[in-house]
């Protein structure tokens, strides 16, 4: 699978487009900004989106989301606790949905804690994880704002994220992509959850 990294605002969110060859499908997902560029790869590429994925509803992840799909004509998921909040017009997923780009399966894993119904896109081989706002290379995700959650963000650290292998690559919401192994490592909020201390920090 390739991926397209695209960051924008002020607290460089990122976006991504991921797709297995020029050509082919792809799959849009977060893009908060700068849909120009999106539309500009895309069509530089030849690629045929199937669809836009929100990992979450929270503005810098979903502003240039309408332009897109104006511009392309396609659907957008979000799982189905964050519809609400989202407020547009969305196909709703859940937890244990799957995409298929070209063979390439994305497993939907519901991951609350930073809002209700945010999700991580994992993929079957076990080797690539899209993780919004869940989890970053060095943190983790805020959870005092709306919807949010300290008490479902520590369950979700613990029962699902510190399950995934150390090799798997994490392609977060804002900051570089990583291995587990490095935020195993560095990452001092996600190992005090794993620990049993909590997060000391919001």
């Amino acid at each position: 699978m390739k991926i397209k990294r695209l960051a924008g605002g002020t607290i460089r969110s990122n976006g991504y487009i991921i797709y297995q060859k020029e050509g082919g499908s792809c799959y849009i997902i977060d893009p908060g900004y700068r849909y120009k560029s999106y539309v500009r790869f895309i069509e530089e590429n030849g690629l045929r989106p199937a669809g836009i994925i929100l990992t979450h509803s929270h503005y810098d992840h979903v502003g240039a989301v309408e332009n897109i799909r104006k511009e392309f004509q396609c659907d957008v998921f979000i799982e189905v606790h964050e519809m609400d909040m989202y407020g547009k017009e969305a196909t709703p997923i859940y937890d244990g949905d799957v995409f298929d780009l070209e063979g390439e399966k994305l497993t939907v894993v519901r991951t609350p804690g930073h809002s209700p119904g945010s999700i991580c896109l994992v993929s079957q081989k076990g080797d690539v994880a899209f993780t919004g706002d869940t989890v970053f290379n060095v943190d983790l995700g805020r959870s005092d704002l709306f919807g949010g959650s300290e008490e479902d963000m520590e369950k979700t650290i613990r029962e699902i994220v510190d399950r995934w292998p150390d090799h798997l690559e994490i392609y977060p919401g804002h900051g570089d992509n990583c291995s587990m192994k490095y935020v195993r490592s560095v990452n001092e909020e996600f190992n005090d959850i794993v620990s049993g201390k909590g997060r000391m920090t919001i």
